[in-house]
């Protein structure tokens, strides 16, 4: 009797079928397409992942920025057929893009409206741009949006609203009906020590500039090296948890290579919940 795969092991096993397919894991000359050929243990951890997962050979690797956009890509498809497994816990209406693939700006959200009017302000006084600044156009790769409900929806029995109370409140789209951001999700396929503050500077702009209840703040990395992982998911305040593309993969790899070292910093930030495979980040966003 042939015995059913669960739908989360399975979609976490297209996900990296995906990323094998287009070329986003890959191997050149037996170097893995997310490790730093300038690094000895990063390209063992990163090749012994890679065969882990069965990424294929070619000539070259793809380049930098169509890497990361398609691992954005393959990120959001993975959580917006992972996340809609568990809409008995979350109901409600939502939808999971990839925000450079779309005509959505951060103002565009619930909680972010107001900065299409500074954009506003500064693009007509030129002045008080440089007061202003521009840090709060900094966007996320991918979003997890819940739209406003009908009171139809809110209130069946029409017997708990009216027009006189819950005015106000961003999920009756009677009185708001701009989306509200839920979760903001920065995507890096590789950290490298020039760029390892991006997700952070995203992470507190967000912080800083709403206006209402903050969005969930994560990062989905397929960094291979944990002293890079750890730039990123060590401290808090900012990011909520980063999430690795293949944890357990790497796990194994670390502790079959005898990284003694590398094996203690990834036990520290597994262990204090800093850092997680990506099969749990549907059920935290679930929360």
């Amino acid at each position: 009797m042939k015995t059913s795969i669960p739908a989360l092991v399975a979609l976490r096993k297209k996900f990296h079928a995906n990323l094998i397919s287009e070329r986003v894991l890959s191997l050149s000359k037996n170097v893995a397409s997310n490790a730093d050929s300038s690094n000895r243990r990063s390209k063992v951890i990163a090749l012994s992942i890679a065969e882990a997962l069965g990424a294929k050979e070619y000539e070259e690797k793809l380049k930098g920025q169509t890497l990361g956009q398609q691992f954005e890509r393959h990120s959001a498809e993975f959580l917006d057929q992972a996340f809609a497994l568990f809409s008995n816990i979350r109901p409600g209406a939502w939808a999971i893009s990839q925000l450079s693939a779309s005509s959505t700006h951060l103002h565009g959200f619930e909680q972010f409206s107001h900065l299409g009017d500074l954009a506003a302000i500064a693009r007509e006084k030129p002045e008080l741009a440089a007061a202003l600044g521009n840090d709060y156009l900094i966007a996320p790769d991918v979003v997890i949006l819940r739209y406003p409900e009908d009171d139809s929806m809110l209130d069946p029995s029409a017997s708990i609203l009216s027009d006189q109370v819950a005015t106000r409140s961003s999920l009756r789209k009677r009185f708001q009906e701009k989306p509200i951001l839920h979760a903001s999700i920065s995507c890096k396929w590789t950290v490298r020590s020039d760029r390892a503050q991006n997700s952070r500077a995203e992470a507190l702009n967000l912080l800083r500039n709403r206006k209402g209840r903050a969005p969930h703040i994560v990062v989905i990395l397929g960094e291979p090296t944990p002293s890079r992982i750890a730039s990123i998911a060590l401290g808090t305040g900012d990011i909520d948890c980063v999430y690795h593309f293949a944890l357990p993969e790497l796990q194994a790899a670390i502790s079959d290579l005898g990284f003694g070292d590398a094996e203690d910093m990834l036990a520290m930030m597994v262990e204090g919940n800093r850092l997680k495979d990506i099969s749990d980040l549907p059920l935290d966003l679930a929360v």
